[in-house]
């Protein structure tokens, strides 16, 4: 599924920058915790905040990390902290689950979108099913890609 829109949204963290490392602590080789994410240009008419990280690194396909949505729009998810409603991950849990490739170095996605709305989803809710659930919604999209290898 594909989106086209005109405007971006800026998504840094203060634990890592675009295209490098993830510190362990955001692992499963450690804490397993979600990093802080700055959120910025979130455009007028914000209603809520949409997340999804994801792996597609993956040998079997991408692999889910995390997906949440009704995200205050206020530009930041601090750290260790789920503000939204949190949906079904890779391992069937509402909740974060670090990076943990089987081998090499993996690009993880951190993909918020600005929606017009709040959604009305069940927690049991997949990355599918956001993305069903935003269609039509999306004022802007932007991502953090970060890496990580055991």
């Amino acid at each position: 599924m594909t989106f086209t829109f005109g405007k971006t949204v800026t998504v840094k963290s203060t634990a890592f920058k675009n295209n490098e490392m993830i510190p362990a602590k955001y692992t499963c080789t450690d804490s397993n915790i979600s990093p802080p994410l700055e959120i910025g240009d979130i455009p007028k008419g914000t209603q809520s905040l949409a997340l999804i990280v994801d792996d597609p690194d993956a040998p079997n396909g991408t692999v889910v990390h995390w997906v949440m949505w009704n995200i205050p729009a206020n530009g930041k998810l601090e750290e260790n902290t789920a503000p939204g409603t949190q949906g079904v991950n890779i391992r069937k849990e509402n909740k974060y689950t670090g990076p943990c490739p089987p081998s090499g170095t993996h690009h993880y996605h951190f993909k918020v979108y600005a929606l017009d709305k709040k959604l009305e989803l069940p927690v049991s809710a997949d990355k599918e099913g956001l993305l069903k659930a935003m269609e039509n919604h999306i004022l802007a999209q932007g991502e953090l890609i970060g890496l990580y290898h055991k």
